[in-house]
């Protein structure tokens, strides 16, 4: 048995259409391996789920070539931490509105954009997903453009968000506790 496989089982009673749905999103047609692992491993770091990262990272290794895993690894991690810092970012100039904010430089580091380790779309892609889940709609209204624009269709950005979601819903599901005894306390 497989360590995602394993991790599926352990989800909770109440998270069985999560344990289902991360089963079925992981067969993306519309998605290549290398998009497909990268998404699934940056959701997984962007939803800050170490076990649900180590698992996707394992199974990744076991469908990719090993320069290949290493590059999709190296570019899901690149991706998550840029997006850690430009999502609270740009996210803040959106929520505050105010063109005084708009005009001044950003003056962060982002080279890793323009040089990725796998190619430009799936990191790109990589990054959609991140930004999806920090909630940051700036950057996922950019990202979902250079996307669409450089040839990924809507099919594979779609099957890229949902794999995202189940990703992002499977982490919160193993924070749970097993069962309702927290709650029988409390009442």
């Amino acid at each position: 048995m497989s360590e995602l496989s394993d991790l599926r089982d352990r989800l909770p009673e109440v998270a069985r259409d999560i344990k289902l749905n991360l089963q079925a999103v992981l067969q993306s047609e519309a998605l290549s391996k290398s998009q497909l692992w990268g998404v699934a491993i940056t959701s997984a770091l962007a939803a800050r789920s170490e076990r649900l990262r180590a698992a996707l990272t394992a199974e990744a290794a076991r469908v990719l070539e090993p320069a290949q895993h290493r590059a999709v690894v190296d570019d899901a991690r690149a991706a998550s931490v840029l997006m850690a810092m430009n999502n609270v970012f740009y996210r803040f100039r959106h929520m505050v509105d105010k063109a005084s904010y708009a005009e001044k430089p950003a003056r962060l580091r982002m080279n890793r954009l323009g040089k990725p380790a796998t190619d430009k779309l799936t990191f790109e892609l990589c990054c959609l997903v991140a930004s999806a889940i920090n909630g940051c709609e700036t950057c996922v209204q950019a990202h979902e453009r250079v996307v669409v624009t450089g040839g990924i269709s809507e099919d594979a950005v779609h099957d890229a968000i949902r794999l995202a979601a189940t990703v992002q819903a499977a982490a919160l599901a193993l924070e749970l506790p097993l069962d309702d005894s927290t709650v029988a306390a409390v009442a």
